[in-house]
């Protein structure tokens, strides 16, 4: 999959990209921009669609860059010296990935906005995975943001923009995308995978919920087998102890199975969700919904991305985080 900052093609967010355009146009750029939507929809292809446009002066109307222009090789090298971008860092002591964005990589906008831009024109800060700050780097972001630099722009890109302070998110001007059509995650699928066997992709677009990116995520191991088990946990009264230990050893066991399986929670949960709030609660059979109601449940959708980000981040154990999960699942 190509990466956001060297993907020339962005589908589905024509409404986003519009609103964009015309507030150049309009000459009323806002400062700071929090571009929010569900993972894997393009989000982050918009933010470095819009920054390569802004830095290369394009009059194009979909903000749309060839490849072959020094902007967009630039940009997709991480070498242009008009953006800054702000994300976890590889910690090279543990090899792995920072589980957040901390307050010393923030700290490097201070000195880069202040700086003369190379072409003239803007400089440019995206945070991309801005709901990964912690305290510290969310405090000393939001000092930034108070005090803007003429020509500097701020792109955070969010999944869970509720993680972020309030402060931050009342200085920021909130874009949405939205998820894809099925039409476009299949023919992105399609594309991308074409050796995959049809009756796979149609499985992998149902429960892609609109993000291209879960899909292709989903067709790597054992995602499709999670998302079944996803299923059984929220339409089943109650799981009795040797299947909730089977599951959770089959979770553990699969690689990113944790993120996978509580993400295929999240979403069959707010499926269940929006049909109720369509349909009404007595259109639901799902134990879940009846147990809890629908303040229950969606309180519940809130707890899961919680739960994730705290066995994810802080390196907790992942089987006992599901019994627990199974448990509190079974009782309303």
């Amino acid at each position: 999959m190509i990466p956001p900052r060297a993907n020339p093609e962005l589908c589905g967010q024509d409404e986003a990209s519009a609103k964009l355009r015309a507030s150049v146009r309009a000459g009323r750029l806002h400062h700071a921009w929090l571009i929010c939507g569900p993972p894997g929809i393009g989000k982050a292809t918009l933010a470095y669609r819009f920054t390569r446009w802004l830095l290369s002066g394009a009059i194009s109307e979909d903000l749309s860059l060839a490849p072959s222009h020094g902007v967009f090789r630039r940009i997709a090298a991480g070498s242009h010296p008009d953006l800054l971008v702000i994300e976890r860092r590889f910690d090279e002591r543990r090899k792995r990935l920072q589980s957040e964005i901390v307050v010393d990589t923030v700290r490097e906008a201070a000195d880069f906005l202040h700086l003369t831009p190379f072409d003239g024109g803007w400089r440019i800060v995206l945070v991309d995975g801005a709901e990964a700050m912690n305290r510290n780097a969310a405090n000393s972001l939001l000092k930034l943001l108070e005090d803007p630099p003429e020509r500097a722009i701020w792109l955070l890109v969010s999944h869970a923009p509720g993680r972020l302070p309030p402060t931050i998110r009342s200085r920021c001007r909130r874009l949405d995308c939205q998820p894809l059509d099925d039409r476009i995650v299949e023919d992105l699928v399609l594309k991308a995978l074409p050796a995959l066997t049809s009756s796979r992709r149609h499985a992998l677009v149902a429960l892609a919920d609109g993000s291209i990116g879960r899909a292709l995520a989903m067709a790597q191991g054992d995602a499709l087998n999670l998302s079944e088990l996803a299923a059984e946990i929220l339409n089943t009264a109650a799981i009795a102890p040797p299947r909730a230990a089977a599951i959770s050893e089959q979770v553990a066991r699969t690689e990113d199975g944790f993120v996978i399986f509580i993400d295929q929670l999240r979403i069959a949960l707010g499926r269940l969700l929006r049909t109720a709030a369509r349909d009404g609660i007595e259109a639901i059979s799902a134990p879940i919904i009846v147990q809890r109601g629908l303040d229950g449940a969606a309180s519940l959708w809130q707890e899961l991305a919680r739960v994730e980000g705290e066995v994810d981040g802080l390196n907790l154990d992942q089987r006992a985080a599901i019994l627990l999960l199974i448990e509190q699942l079974r009782t309303a």
